[in-house]
């Protein structure tokens, strides 16, 4: 596939062929099964993805490298909110109730972490305590008073919601944006950092 691939994209083709000789025994058997694997933030050498691993426990979780010629299949979070199964589960309920708020943004989004793994295998990754992720694509600045407005939204769902601003420089959480700190953390492919405002190019190179 040639299109570009982002972070908590879902990707299928890795084989426990390509998992290095100390890989627990459980990444085998995950990929073996046909489960995907989601992009991480990394370098990584040319021609390879920095992935992540889930297995079926909290403390399953596997930082790996696959070559970008062996993706077979690519999900997107935001294809995963196109249609919502019918369930009494809290994190998908809330999906459902926040949905038509998260599409009258005019913004692209999408649903990642346990919730978007079982929408996109079946796997039954969500449990009735399980928090709802969410990603908002803003390739140009959301001011911090419309983000405190999306975080009341969120705050009445019918669970504990998380949303990462995906900026063009790396992610940020909306609660620190929807804060009063001045600086916030911004996740990219080089590590972590405090920024001012992750929107503004001159801040990211200097």
């Amino acid at each position: 596939m040639h299109d570009t691939t982002r972070p908590h994209d879902l990707l299928w083709g890795m084989t426990p062929a390509q998992l290095p000789a100390d890989a627990p025994d459980w990444a085998h058997e995950v990929l073996i099964a046909g489960q995907p694997v989601v992009v991480r933030r990394a370098m990584v050498a040319s021609g390879q993805l920095a992935v992540g691993l889930r297995g079926s426990s909290r403390d399953q979780r596997y930082a790996s490298v696959m070559p970008a010629c062996a993706v077979l299949r690519k999900v997107r979070p935001e294809q995963l909110v196109e249609r919502l199964p019918v369930s009494d589960l809290p994190a998908l309920l809330a999906l459902k109730q926040l949905k038509p708020n998260m599409d009258a943004l005019g913004l692209c989004w999408g649903v990642t972490g346990s919730v978007g793994f079982q929408l996109a295998t079946g796997w039954p990754t969500v449990h009735a305590d399980s928090d709802l992720d969410l990603l908002l694509r803003t390739s140009i600045e959301l001011p911090r008073h419309k983000a405190r407005s999306l975080l009341g939204l969120l705050d009445g769902a019918a669970c504990r919601v998380d949303l990462q601003l995906e900026t063009p420089s790396g992610a940020i959480a909306l609660r620190e944006w929807a804060g009063s700190a001045r600086r916030v953390l911004l996740k990219c492919d080089t590590g972590a950092r405090l920024v001012e405002n992750p929107w503004d190019q001159a801040e990211m190179v200097a």
